[in-house]
């Protein structure tokens, strides 16, 4: 996301001395992208940020996957993972149970209360939808304020943490961690990296931090998701001083959020395709929301979606709020996903065609995420999956 910003006290040039009202050095480190090739910010420390005093070896929440087979769509009840008040020992980083996943791209839940540790996922960007909720999310660059509707999209290596509001009401958040980087789709870009005219949303309406943010302490833990040979693993290290203690930072890396009630939907007289509802971008999949509306006003349109086969993708659909029209009768409800996976025809249920002609407006919310590579089952999917949905279309089977 190739747009400037300066917080905090940063020197004149780059890569120059920058000291202290006591005189004291700062430290300065590059965090970027693609080596030195791409996107990148310079944040300042008060502290060494490579002094660790401990490193141990942590388990991440559980990654293993399944295959799809026999290929089915299916119908994940995520509501039903976190039952009772055990939300309010759960946080957003240890507590998410995988619901989808490949070598691309999770797709995680987790209905929180608690504060999460610090931590970072140096496997790659992370995009969080806040299904319901509220919290601070508080990061190397600063503090972010996430509200429901909110994509808090955090750079690969940001070290943050979560903490919920204290309203006695859970968090509830949809976790989409790529193995890449997340950003705007290259159309909706000029060569510079400006949002275009024809973008859906422009930068007046993604928030970073404003100030910077500094914590005190000794011996710090955080907690850092990252790659071996054998996959996915973490390590846990302790800083003797705590990360927090960036004085400014400049550039084009940083957390921002994105609220999905800013998105401003492309409509057209016939029946537009997913790709008009893309909100990010990463490789080999896309995120896409699906907000309320107008729809087709062709005088023989027909609003709801068209059969069609994923050729190239597997689609998964996560439902938010409002009535999705095209899925009534198939028991998905909000906090629904669905997968129709690549090799499957899929389209509305029966009679949900009919229905539409005439409907002038869609009250409907979801977010969208396609694949490139074929997802397979992770232990919340497998846990929540409804074992009917594929039957739907003929009205149930026996």
């Amino acid at each position: 996301m190739a747009y400037y910003r300066q917080v905090g006290s940063v020197p004149p040039k780059r890569h120059t001395q920058h000291r202290g009202p006591e005189g004291t050095l700062r430290y300065e480190e590059l965090m970027g992208e693609e080596g030195f090739s791409s996107d990148s910010s310079l944040l300042y420390h008060v502290n060494i940020p490579s002094a660790i005093v401990d490193a141990q070896p942590w388990e991440p929440p559980d990654v293993s996957t399944v295959p799809n087979h026999p290929l089915q769509p299916r119908h994940f009840q995520l509501p039903g993972l976190f039952e009772g008040e055990d939300w309010k020992a759960t946080d957003v980083v240890s507590g998410r149970r995988l619901v989808l996943g490949n070598a691309d791209v999770r797709l995680s839940y987790v209905v929180a209360g608690t504060p999460s540790p610090l931590y970072r996922n140096a496997i790659g960007d992370e995009c969080v939808y806040v299904e319901k909720g509220g919290a601070t999310v508080e990061t190397l660059f600063g503090a972010l304020q996430a509200r429901t509707g909110d994509f808090v999209v955090l750079p690969r290596n940001t070290t943050h943490r979560w903490i919920p509001d204290d309203s006695g009401e859970p968090l509830k958040a949809y976790c989409i961690e790529s193995s890449t980087h997340i950003a705007p789709p290259k159309r909706y870009l000029s060569r510079y990296g400006q949002l275009l005219e024809h973008a859906p949303y422009c930068e007046r309406d993604l928030h970073a931090p404003s100030e910077p943010m500094r914590a005190e302490g000794d011996d710090v833990e955080v907690f850092v998701k990252h790659r071996t040979a054998a996959g996915v693993t973490g390590t846990r290290f302790v800083y003797p001083k705590h990360p927090f203690d960036v004085v400014g930072w400049d550039g084009c890396l940083y957390p921002y959020t994105f609220n999905v009630s800013d998105f401003e939907p492309i409509t057209g007289r016939v029946h537009q395709p997913p790709p008009v509802h893309q909100v990010f971008e990463s490789v080999n999949f896309v995120i896409c929301a699906f907000v309320p509306r107008k729809v087709d006003y062709h005088p023989l349109s027909i609003p709801v979606p068209y059969y069609h086969s994923n050729v190239d993708s597997d689609e998964v659909m996560f439902y938010c709020g409002g009535n999705y029209e095209a899925r009534k009768g198939s028991g998905i409800a909000q906090g629904s996903v669905s997968l129709h996976p690549g090799g499957h025809p899929h389209g509305p249920q029966p009679g949900a065609y009919e229905r539409s002609i005439g409907v002038e407006y869609f009250d409907e919310l979801a977010v969208m995420v396609d694949t490139f590579r074929p997802l397979e089952l992770g232990e919340g999917g497998r846990a929540s999956d409804d074992g009917k949905y594929a039957w739907t279309w003929v009205g149930g089977r026996g």
